[in-house]
């Protein structure tokens, strides 16, 4: 039975401190965790994941192709899916693997960049309308598969809207490799990533290929994708890519404490959206959705934070202005 199974808020917490306790002296396995604190794993872990890839995309402006791959990335499950579903000739039963998933966000990732750099390059597109057509093309495309050749698999609306009650540990297994894919390959080439954001005509200069670490950076992206469409879809996962690192923009300027702040909101955020769900379906029989509470969360943390650094200020001006009166 789930431990917060009719919990209001604050029992929830109290719930889930004490199995968190439990968890970290080994008294209680994975195995054993309850579909709340699944979620709330999850979720944090997206965020985290987000957050790497996040911070990079919003400095080096290219959000855009970000929301133009987070949608793409569908046509990839789909047609991974047809693939897996040939093969084993049991279309209703197909389970398609963690490597097959992060392969499709690869091959899509590698595909809807080279094809937007190829319009903006070489039949002078702008940029905006190069995304905009691929974008359209390749959804249009995945939604089609979709709809003619997956009706009897959840993978419809849960690529599309995310189903966090739907997780399993397999779930929380392929973000935990995507976050390490995400650390290691951004750790590693950290100066580099920074020098093409900041400084592309400098990094080729030093020898750095500005290309390289942008087909690198779309397929990052496109793996944080592939870990997050089943828990929060395709459509509210470029809020969790860009929402926390612009809330945490507000307060800092340089990419490692970026990074690690985002982290933290979104974390933040996954757990109390968590508890929140839980107390509005406990005390007011309301189910809503897990990742749009995360998602407006979100939203209600950046406009405090804005209306916050208006009200320093605007608090600071009247104190200078008070001295120079003086």
């Amino acid at each position: 039975m789930n431990p917060y199974f009719a919990k209001d808020f604050f029992s929830f917490f109290a719930i889930f401190i004490q199995r968190l306790f439990l968890f970290f002296r080994g008294q209680l396995s994975l195995t054993e965790i309850a579909s709340d604190e699944l979620q709330i794993f999850v979720l944090s872990l997206i965020s985290c994941a987000s957050a790497i890839v996040g911070s990079l995309l919003v400095l080096k402006k290219s959000t855009m192709l970000a929301n133009s791959l987070s949608h793409t990335v569908l046509l990839g499950i789909s047609v991974a899916y047809l693939i897996v579903a040939f093969f084993s000739q049991q279309q209703p039963q197909v389970v398609i693997g963690v490597y097959v998933l992060l392969l499709a966000a690869f091959v899509t990732a590698i595909l809807t960049t080279v094809l937007t750099q190829f319009l903006i390059h070489s039949l002078r597109l702008q940029e905006d309308a190069s995304i905009g057509l691929i974008f359209t093309l390749f959804f249009a495309l995945g939604v089609t598969i979709v709809t003619m050749y997956t009706r009897s698999t959840h993978l419809g609306i849960e690529a599309v809207m995310g189903n966090v009650d739907a997780l399993h540990l397999d779930d929380l297994k392929l973000i935990s490799w995507v976050v390490l894919l995400d650390i290691f390959v951004v750790g590693i080439f950290f100066k580099e990533f920074k020098m093409i954001i900041f400084d592309p005509c400098f990094a080729t200069v030093l020898g750095v290929n500005p290309s390289l670490f942008h087909y690198l950076l779309m397929i990052l992206t496109a793996a944080t994708v592939i870990g997050a469409f089943r828990a929060v879809g395709v459509l509210l996962v470029l809020s969790l890519l860009v929402g926390p690192v612009l809330i945490a923009r507000i307060f800092t300027k340089c990419l490692k404490p970026m990074i690690t702040y985002s982290c933290m909101i979104g974390s933040f955020s996954s757990l109390l959206s968590v508890a929140v769900a839980r107390h509005l379906l406990t005390v007011y029989d309301m189910p809503l959705s897990t990742a749009g509470l995360v998602v407006f969360l979100i939203t209600v943390i950046y406009c405090a934070s804005l209306l916050f650094i208006k009200i320093k200020e605007s608090v600071t001006l009247s104190r200078v202005a008070k001295q120079k009166n003086t």
